[in-house]
């Protein structure tokens, strides 16, 4: 009687184990969906916002405020943006090491809303800048206090991006199903629909901040950026309660390291002849890492797969369980880092594109201020607007991308997404030629008519012809970003192990980083080397510069890259994942629920 009674007890708690288990695998399963969006979406809209806002008119505070020569200017807008993009490197080791990706975006707000204010002030204050020089000829430059305040409040805004752009677009991917079955199963792509908003707060910065900054004073064109930015991260805190808040898998960059030294530790070991089942797997330890399914041995790179060869002194004191990870790692961990070697190639690739985009926020802009910008006799177009017609571009054909483009490709290749996201990145570079191809024909139409009307020695002047010769231009690299830059996000979010989603968004960044310097380098190069008579980009006057003959040197450099690209993707192979089935995964989600309950 006595033992039944025990067995009664025992089978009672089993079953209130069993449904409080099942109540937590539901109550977790309610968290996150479309309903998180508007909450962590308007982070990432308000940086985008601030940050359209600020860079895209920032050659002409530069240029016309801080009166710094051309070069000089152009040289400190890439460099801002380069480390504005390498910074995301140190906010995705920080939340896929321990910070998670939800304390690491407040963080990094803080800080981008200090430089916020801090470049806000030195654009009121009249200490902090040189004297007015409308007629751009031998103006007083900003003083090295007043260059200092503005650097001071690019690194902050830097230092803040790090923690946000990393980290959002994975948090807000983080709250939906992202597995290959899941996605396939969907009507709608997360990341055409993430860049469409990126672009409507690109085309609010480009239009009403633009125009307040040229209009109205950049106290106000700064201040604004500021006030949403500081909004968006009350309203990011708000739905806290509402997100999914996936516990950090502890360090990508150590994991990394412990599969080559272990590699290299056993470079004279002879591998398992074509027998993978030999490597030493172990589920509980990869738990935290493959949440959403196992990465599969595959045969590249066979040198690194001695790191998963087991012997008796890989293990801890002699235990049989626990190994010494700096001498034998998973065959889940190896594949992790043949992952990101594979993605390296596709990835440089990008870096190169970056930099022959780069003259868009400088030079095209310098050209637009001397063309005629007038829609009517009493308003005419801030020249730093003239990239919202890229802008308009990507959010018209966004759209069509996914409800005509998709369903009609998909007709002939039999893909669930039309395409693959190398394929689409290679259209997109392709159509990139084409952009810097017309920027070298508009500028030689431009001098042209400059040379017809004597204006080649005015630059202050107003050559009469229209602006919207440039819009071609800008509508191709809207084009291009439709395919190549969602698809490169795509890329790296899907194809990089799941624990380091972070570190592969800011892959994303460190090439737009990378592009900004190669680009800083090309335009000093060129300067420096074109010769003072005749220079291709002169300090002041671009009348008598060879603009035209820089853009011909980025057209062929892209078509050197396309080639390097298209070789690239034809020997890319995709990661090999055996994704967990719903039992397995309901079980992956219990085995993290104090983690996600408590973050």
């Amino acid at each position: 009687m006595e033992k039944a009674d025990n067995l009664e007890t025992k089978m009672s708690e089993n079953g209130d184990e069993e449904g409080k288990k099942q109540d937590e695998v539901v109550q977790l399963k309610q968290l996150g969906g479309v309903r998180t969006m508007p909450f962590i979406l308007a982070n990432e809209v308000c940086d985008r916002f601030a940050a359209s806002g600020f860079h895209a008119n920032m050659i002409t505070y530069l240029t016309q405020v801080l009166n710094l020569p051309l070069v000089e200017a152009s040289n400190t807008l890439t460099n801002f943006a380069g480390t504005s993009s390498f910074t995301p490197l140190i906010g995705a080791f920080i939340a896929d090491s321990f910070a998670g990706r939800f304390w690491t975006i407040i963080a990094g707000s803080i800080i981008y809303i200090l430089g916020m204010i801090t470049i806000t002030i030195s654009a009121t204050m009249p200490d902090l800048r040189p004297p007015p020089c409308p007629t751009q000829e031998n103006c007083t430059a900003a003083t090295k206090t007043q260059l200092w305040v503005l650097y001071t409040a690019l690194l902050l805004t830097s230092l803040g991006t790090g923690g946000i752009r990393p980290c959002v677009v994975t948090f807000a991917a983080d709250q939906f199903e992202m597995t290959k079955s899941k996605t396939e199963s969907r009507s709608w792509n997360f990341f055409n629909w993430y860049y469409f908003c990126m672009a409507v707060a690109s085309l609010l910065a480009l239009t009403v901040v633009v125009y307040i900054q040229d209009n109205v004073g950049w106290g106000w064109g700064l201040g604004i950026p500021t006030i949403a930015m500081a909004l968006s991260l009350v309203v990011f805190v708000l739905g806290s309660s509402l997100y999914k808040k996936v516990k950090p898998g502890g360090s990508p960059f150590v994991r990394v390291t412990q599969v080559i030294v272990a590699a290299v530790r056993k470079r004279k070991i002879v591998l398992p002849p074509n027998d993978s089942t030999a490597l030493y797997r172990n589920k509980e330890l990869d738990a935290n890492i493959s949440t959403n399914g196992r990465l599969l041995h595959s045969n590249q790179f066979k040198c690194l797969d001695r790191a998963a060869v087991v012997s008796q002194s890989d293990m801890k004191d002699g235990s049989s369980n626990e190994p010494n990870l700096w001498r034998l790692a998973t065959v889940h961990r190896v594949e992790e880092l043949k992952t990101i070697i594979r993605m390296l190639p596709i990835w440089a690739a990008a870096i190169l594109l970056v930099a022959s985009h780069s003259h868009i926020g400088s030079f095209t802009i310098v050209q637009a201020r001397s063309m005629d910008r007038h829609l009517s006799p009493e308003f005419q177009i801030p020249p730093a607007t003239m990239p919202i017609f890229t802008t308009l571009t990507v959010l018209t054909f966004l759209p069509l991308y996914e409800r005509l483009f998709v369903p009609f490709a998909r007709s002939f290749t039999k893909n669930p997404a039309g395409i693959t996201c190398l394929q689409r990145m290679g259209i997109g570079f392709g159509i990139s030629i084409f952009a810097t191809v017309a920027s070298a024909l508009v500028e030689i139409r431009r001098k042209s008519v400059a040379r017809a009307f004597n204006l080649l020695d005015h630059p202050a002047e107003i050559i009469p012809i229209s602006v919207f010769w440039l819009v071609p231009q800008y509508f191709l690299h809207g084009l291009a970003e439709v395919f190549m830059a969602v698809g490169h996000l795509e890329f790296l979010y899907d194809q990089s192990p799941e624990s380091m989603r972070s570190t592969a968004a800011a892959l994303y960044w460190i090439a737009i980083a990378m592009g900004s310097y190669v680009s800083t380098l090309v335009v000093s190069l060129v300067h420096k080397y074109s010769g003072e008579r005749g220079n291709w980009l002169p300090d002041r006057n671009l009348n008598r510069g060879r603009l035209e003959n820089y853009y011909w040197l980025v057209t062929g450099l892209q078509v050197v890259n396309f080639f390097y690209y298209v070789t690239c993707a034809w020997f890319y192979k995709y990661k090999p994942v055996c994704e967990l089935s719903e039992d397995e995964e309901e079980e992956a989600i219990v085995d993290k629920r104090k983690p996600l309950l408590d973050a």
